[in-house]
């Protein structure tokens, strides 16, 4: 895609989120990301990283500023619209909060059921987003029968359901070695080349470097660094 027609899918204008009495979360942050890009977001702990998350996804709302999501400004998002948001971007975490006592199918199902998707939607989502997690073959098994990688895939296949526009993966190889680290951001660029956006927050420096994607450095909640082909410095 050509540099004058790119849209941007999220964007934030200004945005600041204080903690009374005196905590800027996020302070005067002006990103814009792409549709289609792949975006590492990087800094220290408790520099902002998950409460940019937590803007994008509308469990925060902004003290000052814009959110907007796919041209849809979220910053005083209505409750009840919050479910459509949500259906719009995919979000996995570092811990992989699978339900134990069902199978990998019936995790990823259950994502769908909650939303009201018919059976028949069911039948068909489920084996496909998890033919591209590489797990089709593993659909019957409980999550304490997989590895924490492939637990990892669970969470993702999850997230993909709704065929979101936007994915979100907020330190999803925290828990993972090395190997399955490096399966899971080989996964995730899959996933961006399909024509999903990704962003992945992460304190993994191997991980970004190898990416040699574009990375946001946040530093005491400012965006310190903005890179198209980045590192992880801090």
């Amino acid at each position: 895609m050509s540099e004058e027609n790119k849209v941007p899918i999220i964007q934030f204008r200004n945005v600041s989120k204080f903690y009374p009495p005196h905590t800027y979360a996020v302070r005067d942050v002006n990103v814009a990301i792409n549709s289609g890009e792949f975006v590492s977001i990087v800094g220290q702990s408790g520099t902002g990283k998950t409460t940019l998350v937590r803007l994008i996804i509308a469990e925060e709302h902004p003290t000052k500023g814009r959110v907007i999501v796919g041209g849809w400004d979220i910053t005083n998002i209505r409750h009840g619209d919050i479910p459509l948001l949500r259906r719009q971007i995919g979000v996995v975490f570092q811990d992989f909060k699978l339900l134990p006592r069902k199978t990998v199918r019936e995790n990823v199902a259950f994502a769908l059921q909650v939303a009201g998707a018919a059976r028949a939607q069911v039948r068909e989502v489920v084996p496909q987003v998890l033919a591209i997690v590489g797990l089709e073959t593993k659909m019957d098994r409980f999550p304490h029968q997989l590895s924490g990688g492939e637990q990892q895939r669970v969470s993702i296949a999850r997230a993909l359901v709704h065929r979101p526009k936007i994915l979100v993966a907020d330190e999803p190889t925290g828990n993972l070695d090395s190997i399955n680290t490096r399966e899971i951001i080989d996964l995730l660029v899959k996933i961006n080349e399909l024509g999903t956006t990704v962003l992945l927050v992460t304190h993994n420096r191997d991980a970004v470097n190898s990416l040699k994607k574009r990375v946001i450095t946040l530093d005491q909640g400012i965006v310190s660094s903005d890179k198209q082909v980045g590192r992880y410095v801090l």
